[in-house]
């Protein structure tokens, strides 16, 4: 591609929902607009002589186990030392608090406590921290009673210590996974959403992948599919791992019960995950859960009442106040469990494609690594990607609440008045707001989508107020 073609492709973005596909072989077709998905996306657009395909079942980025998590930016500390997963959540956690940084994506470091609550988990304690400095993490130490208690002082009665982690974050998951494909389609990723991939074969060379909107042919595979990446790993004839759907439910609080926790509140780890924990959110809110249920349905989101009752109990136990608080939102998102304690992340040369399989809850926090690490594997399927360049950074929207949004400035105000017209009055969204995501790069196709470009419908009304309101200016914007 010569560079006068280079800069007009640049000069583009492609999006598509429907119609057939590009009558072109990409250089690399990846499956899945996850938040690891679109980040390896992001990595190849650094290659301006790359066509490159983010392929997405659904109708938007970052629909599956990335919309739906505890929205927390790891240190790395408890992973399995010396493993890939390990060594991608350290480095990742510092790219991605240095990207979330330029691109305005809201962090909090508001630090972790694995909370020991009876003998048995106190001895633990010390081991997790001989853990952390094994996984190259020095800042956790041990905590008595007394200072646990002071740290947080609605914690429930009868707690022995804890480990504190300083370094745990909590982060938005929705920004972060819209960010990078943002920045993918602005450098000329062609993003083809509702595009189902039901079959792939390898022919003359190239891959074949069978659409729900036709073909799409591409030299180098990469599957990020999450919950379906073993389906489609075995349709290439692997059979390397096995995803068994985890399904994790969550309580969501109102903003009323922030003030009542300072810290992501931790269980001891068990072999099923991190357990229960209790966390503040970036938008002021308190979540309770996530449960650990593995299952067999891939489509298994909803929630149950067994559940939801389990999670209150426990949440007595950790913070009583906590269960005096209203819910607003309940949700439930499936992890992509394997029978391994690491990440599936392998190079098929001979076939020119990469497996990025297994990726559970710390995927959020590793995805700029495991990029950069599915690019060196590209590499060894024989890309030549070219020359590298720098990408012009994106700016998203802000929706933390510890920074301030566009409502409480006046700067934006007098420029727009539109920033100072409110729609959403729970989250305080405005009408500028809900504008600029509707003619933004990669818009959303539903008001869902929009709640998570604006938070808009997402507060403790959940729309009853706004609904109409925000329903019309979707439809005028004709999304």
């Amino acid at each position: 591609m010569t560079g006068a073609e280079t800069a007009q492709r640049d000069a583009r973005t492609t999006v598509t929902e429907r119609g057939p596909l590009p009558a072109v072989t990409y250089d690399v077709a990846i499956i899945g607009a996850g938040v690891v998905g679109s980040a390896i996306a992001r990595a190849l657009a650094r290659h301006p002589r790359l066509r490159v395909a983010l392929v997405e079942a659904q109708d938007d980025v970052g629909q599956g186990t990335s919309k739906a998590n505890t929205a927390i930016l790891h240190t790395g500390f408890d992973a399995v030392p010396g493993s890939l997963e390990a060594r991608l959540v350290r480095e990742g956690a510092r790219q991605l608090a240095a990207y979330a940084a330029e691109s305005g994506i809201p962090v909090e470091p508001v630090g972790a406590l694995l909370v020991a609550w009876d003998e048995e988990q106190l001895a633990a304690l010390p081991r997790l921290a001989e853990k952390a400095e094994r996984n190259e993490y020095h800042a956790a130490r041990l905590l008595g009673p007394a200072e646990l208690y002071a740290r947080e002082p609605h914690l429930g009665p009868g707690a022995r210590g804890a480990l504190h982690v300083p370094g745990e974050s909590i982060i938005c998951p929705w920004t972060t996974t819209l960010a990078y494909a943002t920045q993918a389609v602005r450098h000329g990723v062609d993003l083809h959403l509702n595009c189902r991939v039901e079959q792939a074969s390898r022919q003359d060379g190239s891959h074949v992948l069978k659409t729900s909107r036709g073909a799409l042919r591409a030299r180098r595979l990469v599957n990020a599919a999450g919950l379906h990446a073993d389906t489609l790993d075995a349709q290439l004839g692997h059979d390397d791992f096995t995803v068994t759907p985890r399904r994790g439910q969550l309580l969501v609080f109102d903003k009323f019960a922030r003030a009542l926790v300072h810290h992501i509140l931790l269980p001891v780890p068990t072999a099923l995950g991190k357990g229960v924990l209790v966390a503040p959110t970036v938008y002021g809110n308190v979540l309770l859960g996530p449960t650990a249920e593995d299952l067999d349905d891939k489509r298994a989101t909803g929630s149950t009442a067994d559940a939801l009752a389990a999670l209150r109990d426990k949440g007595r136990r950790i913070l009583p106040a906590l269960l005096d608080e209203d819910v607003t939102a309940v949700y439930a998102g499936l992890r992509a469990a394997t029978e391994h304690d690491d990440y599936r992340i392998r190079a098929h040369p001979e076939q020119a494609y990469v497996t990025v399989g297994g990726i559970r809850s710390t995927g959020l926090t590793a995805s700029l690594a495991i990029a950069a690490h599915v690019t060196g594997l590209l590499t060894e399927t024989g890309l030549d990607p070219g020359p590298e360049r720098e990408l012009e950074p994106v700016r998203m929207p802000n929706l933390g609440e510890a920074f301030p949004r566009p409502y409480q400035r006046p700067d934006l105000i007098a420029a727009d008045p539109q920033y100072g017209t409110l729609v959403c009055h729970c989250e305080r969204v405005t009408r500028g707001e809900i504008r600029d995501a509707l003619a933004a790069t990669i818009p959303p196709r539903t008001l869902d989508g929009l709640r998570r470009r604006t938070r808009a419908r997402a507060g403790r009304c959940q729309g009853f107020y706004c609904g109409a309101a925000v329903r019309a200016l979707f439809e005028e914007a004709g999304a």
